[in-house]
């Protein structure tokens, strides 16, 4: 089993930036497939930043390409998501996911099996 905890949310004027982190301890695997997706009341769920923890390579949902960057924190069992000239409609619940495999490919078709609770982001005018 692997238990993962998001932090970082909180609320922030519109142009400014948020870093996410999310903890992950229990069975880790030494390559895990994993994410941030974020949700909003009444809409579905959606992928935002995945990485092969394995070979690094990273892919993103094209709203949010160039503004935010998913990567491994150190310690090495942490997953953070920078986030940079947010918008109101970046306003959502922020999930951390994990796939411990295996995969073909590490992207946001794969039925992630671990999910953190998540954590509010409000973006305000």
């Amino acid at each position: 089993q692997v238990q993962l905890t998001e932090s970082g949310g909180g609320s922030v004027a519109a142009g400014g930036s948020l870093r996410l982190s999310c903890t992950v301890s229990g069975f880790i695997q030494s390559r895990m497939c994993m994410g941030w997706f974020r949700q909003v009341p009444g809409k579905e769920r959606e992928a935002l930043a995945i990485i092969d923890t394995g070979t690094r390579r990273t892919n993103y949902h094209s709203f949010v390409e160039g503004r935010f960057a998913i990567s491994e924190g150190s310690p090495k069992n942490t997953l953070n998501l920078e986030m940079n000239a947010l918008k109101l409609e970046d306003t959502a619940t922020y999930y951390c996911a994990a796939y411990d495999g295996p995969w073909i490919s590490c992207d946001a078709r794969i039925t992630f099996s671990y999910w953190g609770q998540g954590t509010q982001v409000t973006v305000s005018s």
